[in-house]
Parts: structure tokens; sequence; C-alpha cells
């Protein structure tokens, strides 16, 4: 086939993937796409793997991502004539503990609310779905009925001949050799000529960082990944498990003992077991082992490595005992650092686009290519997916992380991820200027974007081991050093070190006037701040910024510790020539002072006018050092944020302590800011939802003249169907985990967003987007958490703690 000299989007990588991501682009219409694969199609991982298909996931957006692709599959053969052997035998997951029932039961409450049933099943009833295993020291597990197993090369081509069929290219044995820029547009090198293009995607699986490479001179970073090992076998031919496939017509269900960590399927008439072991090895020592081309190859066995797990499975199924081994497979498949897969814009290069690192990619590459193809084509998805989002690890995520993480993760494949658990793998990769004094005052520390903030101060004698923070409960340990937190706070004076703030300075002849351009909302005085929201063109939430304004065209904004590469191209990559954009991350940290006597302690330490009102800012000094002081408290009391050069912040902090502050940390911080109704990114602030429908109407100027995104959206949305309240729910065991379900007389009518509880009110309490004819003041609901049902009541006011703002503004 000869090569295009111009298309589209070219896509590097022929996995199922890439060859998704090439259907469901030409698909929708985008016709002028072309594939590259540097062997046959599906010749890394796709080749070797599994094919299992599960919807289930703990991740949201996964699940979604999953379940719609899962359902692609059904129809595929079908709708291509291609033939795919799909087996959908349905599959068990076993619980050994009580703690793993309630993860079944939160993920069927998300399957429920996607339209997938799961059930709840004793142990016997395990046994009636899959009759060969040993029920005995079962808690109980779960059913999915539609999940199943697919052949990964047949699925592929199935969605190739698709893609063809619809206009797409697909060039085989024609390697990328590279990229360039030239007129704003990208040129993809290949052995046998140039591809001119408007877009460019990176899904090339375990090659995926050394494609990145190619985009490090056009503003790119190392791609944070780590290529792991992973083996499974298959037994030879059991004799009962063909005897059961003959009476029974079909195959087996799958079987998942996420406690002991492998999987159990049946493959023709024989058993396949594939473990996530503990002492899992990378695949290669680093990316410059890794062989040019490793097509359709695999690394030598070693299944010394799987002995506990073996003999574990064959205790559970001690049919699997009864056969050798006809086939081992140990291919190599790619890990982020979290184990999610990568689908979305390249950090720090413009049309570029990434989808690889996926270690369930046949499950998950059928909605992968939805999603991608959506980000190409529109700017934004369906369903928010942060969660997959490439921009969610910045520069702390370098190779040592990655493999520290990838070993960590791997080893934990099946691990439940529990509220106040963190996990240890390579941390201190930021670090506060006053990190050895949070330490040493007990703080336990959690990692945010790479920087350890204190989750919680201990006490002599608490219990501060990992197990500990193996509970589902919101008692443990840190409750009462948390209420005593908050009451500190309350009463007297409290002090958090907010390390990592994303931060960036805008300036130049007219920034004020493209910023009014760009936000739903105005802008603050000179002197002043406010909050500032972006929308993305459908009126969705896209990210919230505290504006501080110091001049008419002299802006610092402000955004999460997490949004750091995301907000920064946010405003980067619609930034007219002239303006002046940089990071400052880096360059400034940050403390709250609250509490009612929180003017008392800075007037004895500062220089401040401390009668400027609320959301007003100042330069100033405290301790004798350089800060700026901002009238603002997430915690809703009196307070300033002080913020300083890392170089004066640790004089600054010890000043504020040794005047009489107490320390608080993250936990207290965000029980305080769920009592006033505040909102967080990524937890409220998502793009699942609109401004109108997420409470924001009053930061929308839908008559100011510019034409901000969204803007047509937002004036068309005249009555949202959905609202964000706050609900009072009956106080449990459990907080609300996100995406709860919502019930007002047995129908669902939304979920829940975030929960904590108020100790400053005394109520557990939950902020839920809910269908608008059940937000009404007053309506008595349920919300199922963790399979247990609790009476709710929406409260008229989102605000539960000082309504009326009379304390923070004291």
């Amino acid at each position: 086939m000869t090569i295009p000299s111009t298309a589209r989007v070219v896509i590097i990588g022929g996995g199922v993937v890439g060859v998704s991501a090439l259907y469901h682009l030409v698909k929708a219409g985008w016709k002028d796409c072309v594939l590259l694969e540097k062997n046959e199609l599906t010749a890394g991982s796709t080749w070797h793997a599994a094919g299992n298909c599960p919807n289930f996931a703990a991740n949201y957006g996964v699940m979604n991502m999953q379940r719609h692709g899962l359902a692609l599959y059904r129809g595929l053969a079908d709708e291509v004539d291609y033939p795919i052997n799909y087996h959908v035998t349905g599959a068990v997951r076993l619980a050994h503990s009580h703690e793993r029932m309630m993860e079944f039961e939160r993920v069927r409450g998300m399957a429920a609310h996607m339209g997938l049933t799961m059930d709840m099943c004793t142990p016997n009833e395990l046994r009636q779905h899959f009759p060969f295993m040993e029920t005995h020291d079962l808690e109980g597990g779960l059913w999915d009925p539609l999940d199943g197993d697919i052949d990964p090369s047949q699925v592929t081509q199935a969605l190739a001949k698709g893609a063809r069929a619809h206009g797409g290219t697909i060039l085989r044995f024609t390697p990328a050799t590279g990229v360039s820029r030239k007129d704003g547009e990208w040129v993809v090198h290949t052995e046998k000529g140039d591809i001119r293009c408007e877009y460019v995607v990176n899904a090339a699986g375990y090659y995926a960082a050394r494609v990145g490479e190619w985009f490090l001179s056009h503003g790119g970073r190392p791609v944070p990944l780590t290529v792991m090992s992973h083996q499974y076998f298959l037994t030879e031919a059991i004799p009962e498990v063909a005897a059961w496939t003959k009476e029974h017509g079909r195959k087996l269900p799958m079987l998942r003992d996420v406690d002991s960590s492998y999987y159990l399927r049946q493959d023709t008439h024989s058993l396949n077991l594939g473990p996530y072991e503990r002492n899992c090895q990378v695949g290669w020592a680093s990316g410059q082992d890794m062989p040019a081309d490793f097509s359709f190859q695999l690394y030598p066995d070693d299944l010394d490595r799987l002995e506990w797990y073996i003999e574990d499975a064959m205790a559970r199924v001690p049919l699997l005992g009864t056969q050798g081994v006809q086939r081992n497979i140990n291919g190599p498949i790619p890990y982020a650092p979290d184990g999610l897969p990568m689908i979305g814009p390249m950090p720090g290069v413009p049309n570029a686009f990434e989808a690889h690192s996926f270690t369930f990619g046949i499950a998950q590459g059928g909605g992968a290519g939805k999603v991608l193809s959506e980000w190409i084509m529109h700017g934004h998805t369906e369903w928010d997916m942060w969660s997959v989002d490439p921009r969610r690890f910045t520069g702390h995520a370098d190779a040592a992380y990655c493999t520290g993480k990838a070993l960590e993760t791997y080893g934990h494949e099946y691990a439940m991820h529990f509220p106040h658990h963190e996990w240890p793998a390579e941390r201190d990769r930021k670090l506060s200027p006053n990190h050895e004094r949070l330490v040493a005052d007990g703080g336990q520390m959690g990692a945010y974007n790479g920087w350890e903030r204190a989750n919680w101060f201990a006490k002599p004698g608490d219990d501060v081991s990992e197990e500990a923070t193996l509970t589902w409960d919101r008692s443990g340990p840190w409750e009462p050093r948390v209420r005593a937190e908050v009451e500190a706070v309350r009463d007297g004076v409290g002090v958090i070190d907010l390390c990592g703030f994303s931060r960036f300075a805008l300036s130049g002849e007219g920034a004020a006037e493209w910023l009014r351009g760009m936000v739903a909302g105005g802008l603050p005085k000179v002197g002043r701040m406010n909050l500032v929201y972006f929308p993305d063109s459908r009126g969705r939430v896209l990210t919230e910024m505290s504006c501080i304004r110091h001049g008419e065209d002299e802006f610092t904004l402000l955004t999460a510790a997490l949004a750091q590469w995301h907000d920064y191209e946010v405003l980067s990559r619609r930034m007219p020539d002239g303006l002046t954009l940089t990071d400052r991350s880096a360059d400034v940290t940050a403390m709250l002072v609250t509490g009612p006597k929180s003017r008392d302690l800075l007037a004895a330490i500062s220089d401040a006018d401390l009668s400027l009102g609320w959301l007003s800012h100042q330069q100033t000094t405290v301790a004798g050092k350089p800060a700026m002081l901002a009238r603002v408290s997430f915690a809703g009391e009196l307070g300033w944020e002080v913020h300083a050069s890392p170089a004066d912040a640790a004089a600054i902090y010890a000043a504020i302590r040794d005047a009489g502050a107490a320390p608080f940390g993250m936990y207290a911080l965000n029980s305080m800011r769920i009592e006033k109704g505040y909102l967080t990114w990524k937890g409220e602030l998502s793009s699942d939802y609109t401004l109108m429908e997420t409470g924001l109407g009053r930061f929308v100027k839908l008559d100011k003249p510019q034409d901000f995104p969204g803007k047509a959206a937002l004036q068309a949305e005249t009555a949202p169907t959905r609202r964000l309240v706050t609900l009072v729910v009956e106080p449990g065991q459990q907080d609300a985990p996100y995406m709860a379900a919502a019930f007002q007389n047995g129908t669902r009518v939304g979920e829940v967003l975030s929960a904590a509880y108020g100790y400053r009110t005394e109520q557990a309490i939950a902020m839920a987007m809910l269908s608008t004819d059940a937000a009404a003041p007053g309506t008595e609901l349920e919300i199922e958490i963790y399979g247990q049902r609790l009476k709710a009541v929406v409260q008229e006011d989102a605000c539960l703690w000082d309504a009326d703002n009379s304390r923070i503004r004291a």
C-alpha cells in the first residue's frame, strides 16, 4: 500500500487500543486517519494477552470505559462480519473477609448505576456457579454474568476490519521512526516516507516510552511507565472440565480469588491460571535494555516465583492439580505508577495524545478508543476521565518512581483501596520546608501530586501501623485526633501546611480581558481575590482557580496540587501571544492559619493590616520574613493563607506554632470544608456536571460580552435536571464512598460525590448530585453505603456551619 503524504490523525501502534482508536475516529466521520504498526497487528502485548473481559473495576471512570467496550465487543462480530471467539461465561470473585464483601458491595452499586447487574453471593451460591471449588473458608463473593474472555487477536482484527470499512488506513510493517513539527503540524517519519498530520497518538504499548522520547524536544516529558513481566499458564486437558462443558453446553465461569491474587478460567478443556505475585519482576531493567523489536516474543519461563499461588489455587480448585502444564506465557505488559492506563492529551505537547500503559488492555481497549477519539475530536470526553489522564503524573514520576510504584501496584493488583490507607512505595518525593517539624509533631503523611502533607497528627501510643488503616470504617486511631484538631480550629487557632498548591503567574497587556473570555464569571478588583470557573464547551466544570489580582493585568492563579499540569494547559493552550504564564508551584509554599484566635496570633508576629476584609490580600512580613497574606479559609473560620518562599517557610511555620497554633491535617480540613459546602476538584467539580448543576450559578455572568467557552450551552440550560445538594446522613460506621447511590422510595435518583463526618455540627454529611425532583429541602432519601442503606435528608443550605459566614468575616 502506498503511504499517504497527509492525514488528519496518525496513530502509532497496532495493538487493540490503537486499532480501537482508529475504529472510533473513522466511524465518527474522521475518515482521513492512519495507523502505523512496525510489525503485524497485535505484535506487542495484545497477542499474548489472556483476553479476560471484566466489567468490575474499583474506579468509576474505568468501569464505565470497560462497560462500553464489552458491550461493543458483544455486537462487533455481527457488525463487521468477522468471527470472534467471545465467551460471556460470567465470573465469580471470592471474598475471604467482610472487608472484601464491602468492596464488592460498593462496586455492585456503581455497576447498577450504569445499568449492569452484579449479585452478591453466599459460599453455597458461589459453588452453584463454579462447582469445582472449595468454599469452606470464604465469606462470600460476587457474580458478574457479563464477565468472560475473548480472543485478543480476533477482536483486534475485527476492529481493524471495521476501521477499514469506514475509510481508515492501516499500514503494517511500517515502523514510525520519529516526529517533527512544521508550520504548526506534525510530520511523522517512517522508513517508507513522511506523513504530515494535525494530530498524532502514541499508542505504542510497552514501546510508548521510546516513542515518547521523540516528543521531548517539543515540550514533552519522559513517559512514566515500567514494563512488567506477567505470567499465566495453561494445563493439559482436564476430563472433568470437558465433561461439564459437554453437559452444560458452555464454559465454566471465570474465577478470581482476589485475596490470594489470581484468576482461573477455562481454556478449551484446560484451565488457565494467572497470578499477580508479590515477588514480581520488571520486564527489562531499564528502557535501554529493551530490544529494538520484541514483536511476538516472550520472556523465558519463571514458574518458581508462582509456586505459592499455584499451590493456593490447587487447594481452592483441586482439579487444577490433576494435570500437567501444557504451556506457559511470560510476556511484557506496561504499567503506569498507579496501574491505570494513560489516555488523553500528551503533557506539554500540542495536538499530541497518548493511549498506552494498559494492564487490562483487552477489557479496556474498546472503551479506550471511544474516550481517546472524543478527546481528539471534541477536546473533551463524555465521562470525566481524570483517573486515566496522563497529566495526573508530574515531574516527580521519574524512572525510579515508576519502577517502585509498578512493583507495588502489580503485586497488589487486586488490593482494596481503603480511604485512610497510604501506599508506602516511592514516598517523600516533594517535601515541605516544614516536613521534619510535621513528622516530629506526629504527622501521618499522605502524598498529593508527590507532595507530602500531614493527614492527621498522632499522639504517643497511637497505632500508626499500615495495618490499622486497612478498613472502610471512619473510626480508627485517627478519628479522636481529627476531632481534636477540628475543635482546636473551632475554638482557638490551628495551622495546616499546604505545600504543593499549583500556582501560576499570569501577566501582560490584555491579560485581564483574555481571562474574562476564559472564565464564566467576573474577575476580582486589584488587591482582591475570588474564585473563577473555567467551563468546557458544554458548560461543564473544567476547573476552578483562586484568582488573586495584583495589578490591572497581573494575576496569581491557585489551584489544586493534583491539577498542576492539567490546569497549566487549560491556560497555556489558549493563551495569545504577548502574555506571560509561569508555573511557580515550586517557588512558593503556603500555610493556613485559621480559627477565631488567628487574628490575635498573626498580630503578634506580623506587620500585616489584619483589619482588611475577607478576600483581600497583602504583601507583609510574618516572623520577620516576607510573605503574602490572603484572607480566606477553606476550613470556614476566620483565617489567612500565608504564602512565602520555601527558604522562609520553616521560620514562619515555627513562629506560628510557637505562638500557640495547633497543627491540623487534611482529614480535619476535609471535614470542615464539607460542613461549609465547599467544593473540591474532581470531587464535586467534575466535567460530568455543568456549572449550573453544581450550584455555581452565582459565578456565571451570561450577560457579559465575552463569549467564554460553554456560554451558549449554559444559556440554553434553562432548567437543569440535576442539582448538587448537601445531605445529612444517618451516622453509620462508614462515610459514603464516591458514587454511592441515592434512592427515593426505592428508585435511584443520584449519587454521592464526597462525604465526611462533621465534628463541629456532629453530623454525617454527604454532598450528592440528585435529580431535581428529589432535591427539594427536607426530601428523605436512602444512601447505599457498602451495601447498607441509611436514611438521609436534603438540607436547605449547602452550608451547615456558620451559614451567614459571620465567623469567617469576623
